[in-house]
């Protein structure tokens, strides 16, 4: 039995859609999945490192890692209406926050690939933006320890609890500016492990994505013991939002807008341009 190490992070959406792979809910081929658990921005720095066989990262990251990896067509986060926020206490428009501290959640995130895409000026300035886990930004800005932040994940549900004001969603730009879903993360598997592995793989992760979506219900322990400080309506919105259809194969639409982002990212010096294909 072959032992693939396997990285994705301790979020709904990634619990929900490994559990039957690693749980014996379905059949694994006589590979078996050694799971790392880590939130994504440190997933995104393990595989510019090449340290896992499979993991989720940022999209991102995968613009710089095309040479070392390649994208699985499941298990990924796309779709509309679930892009990053900016948030502040205070009113602010996106230019007024040109110089101020911006916490982000790691540079290699789609997140702030997004930013910098949105609003150049800010990859000129990387004293304006603080590094920190995503699940810290919001108390941050509201002990005005920055002045805005770029929230990913779950954050989009609670912020306005902690009486954060929405000064733009991204998504929301990037889909009227290009008409496609938003590419946010996504599944890799090392180039060398060859082609008929990476195929077996594929098939083996879209049989756990279809498995968690036909028996919702069943993997929400485990989801549960991952998101102990979220509500199940926090944890099942979240769900609902990241694990669609794009989750089970990404499609030509959903290639379509990886190319783009990579193309828009390449064009703006932020990731090298490389001839590797998807």
């Amino acid at each position: 039995m072959k032992t693939l190490s396997l990285g994705y992070s301790p979020c709904p959406n990634d619990t929900f859609i490994f559990y039957a792979l690693t749980h014996g809910k379905v059949d694994t081929e006589n590979l078996k999945f050694k799971e790392v658990l880590l939130d994504v921005e440190t997933l995104n720095q393990k595989a510019l490192n090449t340290e896992l066989d499979l993991t989720k990262i940022s999209y991102h990251a995968f613009g710089h890692l095309r040479e070392k990896y390649c994208l699985l067509k499941a298990g990924g986060a796309i779709g509309r209406g679930c892009g990053p926020l900016v948030v502040a206490k205070n009113e602010y428009t996106i230019e007024e926050l040109r110089g101020k501290k911006i916490a982000i959640p790691g540079r290699l995130t789609t997140a702030y690939l997004l930013l910098q895409l949105f609003n150049r000026a800010m990859s000129h300035e990387p004293s304006a933006v603080l590094v920190m886990p995503f699940n810290k930004i919001m108390e941050a800005i509201v002990k005005e320890e920055v002045d805005a932040g770029l929230i990913i994940h779950e954050s989009r549900f609670t912020y306005s609890s902690y009486g954060l004001k929405k000064v733009i969603d991204l998504g929301d730009w990037w889909e009227q500016e290009t008409g496609l879903p938003i590419p946010l993360g996504c599944i890799i598997a090392r180039r060398s492990l060859g082609g008929g592995l990476i195929h077996k793989i594929n098939k083996i992760l879209r049989k756990s994505v279809e498995y968690a979506l036909d028996n919702k219900d069943e993997p929400m322990t485990y989801v549960k013991q991952y998101a102990q400080e979220l509500s199940g309506d926090v944890i099942k919105q979240h769900i609902d939002l990241y694990v669609n259809d794009y989750s089970i194969d990404v499609g030509q639409e959903g290639e379509k807008a990886v190319t783009e982002l990579i193309l828009r990212a390449e064009d703006a010096g932020i990731i090298p341009k490389i001839n590797e294909a998807l």
